[in-house]
């Protein structure tokens, strides 16, 4: 039976458009995560629209290429023009551009790179031991268990998204409000259609995912005042050699596990882990000093740490359908828009579909570290074209996507009417990424809500029926007790002078 399973997956797997999609995607994820301005989730969102006619395995590892080339793109502007492309790559900042102030940018550019890659496999290898695992526990899951799972990670990613606790509760629930857009499948009654024939089907994801991410940072662009940027200017000829690596290894290995255990926590994400990484690296290091004034080990330790949560964020998303960050809710998308839903059952029916995504998301680590070397000078130029030739060229990227799914005008309007919901929350300093999951889960956490109340005859003991539930009751209050406390110390340290 395990023999067939692997046949089946090579035999999805091993095609020339598979091979091609990955490339390409670690080619564009790389890309754009080099431009200020430009971040992973918006290249995802921008590509997602090309993988409709894709086959399912093809568009998930496109997008998987995106999101894994993305992850290290960031660190490339941010070593030569203290520009992250990326959060997480705001880590690599701190010692990675006064390298680069030393002449030594090829040689932050290479540890960046190594550091990267190592990780990213480290991930790869812990996502594909530990999601079946997951995944074989996760079939015990009825709707209460469902249920009481999604308010966790709910409470997770409204708490640790963005400075203010507040903030992330109201994003969370105005994506829970345009969940609820459309008609209610179990009555019939329609809900905020406010007389709209379009909005009886709800709101589409895509229009929905690129008015919030996309449109957002091309309307700051183009409002804020432009800084003039400094140059790429010049790499340096000399590169990181494997005494280097061999000097950083301990610092990126742990970074790589500290990575996979943030990564696999829904709402974590790659800048906490970066953060963290670096700070272990630098209390253990014999010379702490060194760090913040172009330390090699402190680019090596924060690429580890943001890369590590590459693999380990899809265990969740795999093995119970819960998104651990805004990229693997777009990716949860694109599985939802070819009639796939992660989760255990997906383990059962479409196993050989998983293994074959298992080998993809192998392979893009080897596509990284070769894209990397060969494009690291070609793709480091991309951060001097000017703001007025990219951004209407992403523009019409935006139409085009939001466009395409139902060849609808009216998703256009979608994505505007989003796209200026979405700046007002960047200007408010309102997280999106609550929005987008709340967005995505909404649906779920409605129906197995109401599904568990048929099942116990309305009555609430059903979310408490097992010790799975109160688990997850119990893990909920706990990240709702440390959400309040971290936020009256936060407001405490604010009114302490100096703090």
């Amino acid at each position: 039976m395990t023999l067939d399973l692997i046949q089946q997956a090579f035999q999805l797997f091993l095609s020339i458009d598979n091979l091609l999609a990955v490339f390409i995607g670690v080619m564009i994820g790389t890309t754009v995560g080099a431009i200020p301005g430009m971040t992973t989730p918006m290249g995802v969102a921008l590509v997602l629209p090309f993988t409709f006619t894709m086959q399912p395995v093809t568009g998930i590892l496109l997008l998987l290429g995106v999101y894994k080339g993305g992850l290290y793109g960031g660190s490339i502007t941010a070593i030569l023009i203290k520009a992250p492309g990326t959060p997480a790559a705001s880590c690599t900042v701190l010692d990675g551009f006064p390298m680069a102030q030393k002449g030594e940018a090829r040689k932050a550019l290479d540890m960046a790179l190594y550091a990267s890659c190592f990780a990213d496999f480290i991930s790869n290898v812990a996502l594909i031991l530990f999601t079946g695992f997951l995944a074989s526990f996760a079939l015990r899951f009825g709707p209460p268990e469902f249920f009481t799972l999604i308010v966790f990670s709910l409470t997770i990613i409204a708490g640790v998204s963005g400075d203010s606790l507040a903030k992330g509760i109201m994003s969370a629930c105005f994506g829970l409000i345009l969940a609820t857009i459309g008609l209610d499948i179990i009555y019939g009654t329609n809900r905020f259609v406010f007389g709209e024939v379009e909005l009886m089907a709800g709101l589409s994801f895509i229009p929905v995912l690129i008015g919030l991410f996309a449109l957002p940072e091309i309307l700051n662009q183009f409002t804020i005042k432009m800084e003039k940027r400094v140059s790429a200017g010049q790499l340096g000829s000399i590169g990181a050699t494997f005494a280097d690596f061999k000097r950083c290894f301990k610092s990126i290995l742990r970074g790589s596990l500290i990575g996979v255990i943030l990564g696999a926590i829904p709402g974590i994400g790659g800048s906490p882990s970066a953060f963290l990484s670096y700070s272990e690296a630098k209390r253990t290091s014999k010379n702490p000093g060194n760090y913040g004034k172009g330390e090699i080990e402190g680019v090596a330790a924060a690429e580890a740490g943001n890369n590590g949560v590459a693999g380990a964020t899809m265990i969740p998303l795999l093995a119970l359908g819960v998104p651990g960050d805004v990229i693997t809710a777009v990716i949860l998308g694109a599985f939802m828009i070819h009639g796939l839903r992660p989760g255990p059952v997906m383990f059962e029916q479409n196993l050989a579909l998983i293994y074959a995504i298992f080998m993809g998301i192998m392979l893009s680590s080897a596509y990284l570290f070769i894209v990397g070397k060969v494009s690291i000078k070609a793709i480091s130029k991309i951060a001097d074209i000017p703001n007025n030739i990219l951004y209407p060229a992403v523009l019409v990227f935006c139409i085009y996507g939001a466009y395409a799914i139902n060849t609808n005008v009216f998703d256009v309007l979608v994505m505007f009417f989003v796209g200026v919901l979405g700046f007002a929350m960047l200007r408010l300093n309102i997280p999106a990424a609550p929005f987008l999951i709340a967005f995505i889960l909404g649906p779920l956490l409605e129906d197995s809500f109401r599904q568990a109340l048929l099942m116990g005859e309305g009555s609430p003991t059903i979310f408490f029926r097992n010790e799975i539930c109160a688990v997850f009751w119990v893990l909920t209050a706990l990240s709702i007790f440390l959400m309040v406390k971290n936020h009256i110390q936060a407001k405490g340290q604010k009114r302490t002078p100096g703090g």
